[in-house]
């Protein structure tokens, strides 16, 4: 087997304020934090013996009572913005100088009206900020007696389309999703259009697991093209590929949450010898973070610390890394039900990877990417409008 690298974000899992969080409403965020201070009994264990808790400036670094068995440390974003596309981008070495746009009074006439003509859907609901259970439960019964989809938006650069996979099935929303993407163009190119589908279900209508991302296409001047450059094989798990549009992605899977998610990840460990294998695991943010549950987060993050050591680290090969980071934040015991300006956790692991090695503040989520891409292809790119500095000497 060759090298491999397992990258894995966990979906809005912050490490506490960034220094200019008061500029995002965000002052006072903290989501593992939170969660620990909420439940100062969560077990955590594999992640702490890699150095979660080790972690310098967080409100929930305290003594180990292990040898740490990895590398550590949190990490700050450089680019304008606290969403999942800014952060996934940067990670790649893509800044985002200019924030994507926002549309807190909802989208101008003049796309709505665009949106209707080119799809030929009749009409919209919405046309807001909102979470997406209620929006659903508030429109869902003429939705069901009209078909006309639900268009909605959140603090984050987002064109949301929700519609009942009965009355108007995932190939029409998908459609729709895709003439909203050309049409958002320009001074309207939102991060994401997002396929929302739902059914009827016994307590109301129910968000299913066949969500799609629609993203901008990013600068293929990245780490994950540079890869593919060196013919180093690029696996995306969950919603990866699509944030990415694809770009640099040799092939992926979409997941239906967490734990599918997971399982998908050892799939393609079993598979794939060498190369990257990317992954997103977007419940602690789509079901958790938004909707401010605590207990939820708790109890998912307890999930995949059990998955880390008793599936995933028995698994890897000498020449594998494990490297777990966030993307952002989303407090669950914050105001609101946005996402939140945070610093990253990193944590990283490897047979052949230093133990105890304290990374302190990452310059940026950028760093990460160049870490990999120095490790997986043996060099940097170097003469490129990609940002990031490789770390790779402090942890081998």
């Amino acid at each position: 087997m060759g090298k491999r690298v397992i990258w894995i974000v966990l979906d809005s899992a912050g490490a506490g304020e960034m220094p200019d969080a008061d500029k995002y409403g965000d002052k006072g965020a903290d989501t593992f934090g939170h969660i620990l201070k909420e439940y100062p009994d969560a077990n955590f264990s594999n992640m702490a013996r890699l150095g979660l808790y080790d972690i310098d400036g967080t409100s929930f670094k305290k003594k180990s009572n292990k040898d740490i068995i990895g590398c550590y440390g949190k990490a700050k974003e450089m680019s304008n913005g606290k969403d999942t596309t800014t952060g996934h981008w940067e990670m790649i070495g893509l800044y985002t100088k200019i924030p994507f746009p926002t549309y807190p009074n909802g989208f101008p006439k003049e796309i709505i009206d665009e949106f209707i003509e080119k799809t030929g859907c009749g009409g919209i609901y919405g046309n807001k900020t909102a979470s997406g259970v209620p929006i659903i439960q508030e429109y869902g019964d003429e939705h069901m007696k009209t078909g006309y989809p639900i268009v909605y938006t959140s603090a984050d650069s987002v064109f949301q389309i929700a519609a009942s996979e009965e009355k108007v099935g995932l190939d029409k929303l998908y459609s729709m999703c895709e003439t909203a993407r050309e049409i958002l163009q320009g001074e309207h190119n939102v991060g994401r259009v997002i396929a929302r589908p739902f059914v009827t279900g016994e307590n109301g209508y129910e968000r299913t697991s066949n969500r799609r991302d629609y993203a901008l296409e990013p600068d293929r001047d990245n780490v994950l093209v540079h890869l593919q450059e060196h013919n180093v094989k690029t696996c995306g798990v969950g919603k990866i590929g699509d944030i990415f549009d694809n770009v640099g992605i040799d092939e992926g899977i979409h997941t239906n949450g967490n734990t599918d998610g997971m399982n998908k990840t050892l799939e393609y460990m079993d598979k794939v010898s060498e190369g990257l294998i990317f992954t997103n695991l977007v419940d602690f943010d789509m079901k958790y973070g938004h909707r401010r549950d605590a207990l939820g987060y708790k109890n998912a993050l307890e999930e995949f610390d059990v998955w880390l050591g008793e599936k995933l680290i028995p698994k890897m090969s000498d020449e594998d890394i494990v490297i777990i980071n966030a993307d952002h934040g989303c407090d669950p015991t914050f105001k609101g039900s946005d996402h939140t300006r945070e610093y990253i956790p990193v944590l990283i692991y490897g047979k052949n990877i230093k133990q105890g090695v304290n990374l302190g503040v990452i310059n940026s989520f950028a760093d990460i990417g160049k870490t990999i891409e120095e490790y997986l292809t043996g060099e940097v790119v170097t003469d490129t409008k990609s940002i990031g500095t490789s770390f790779l000497e402090k942890i081998i």
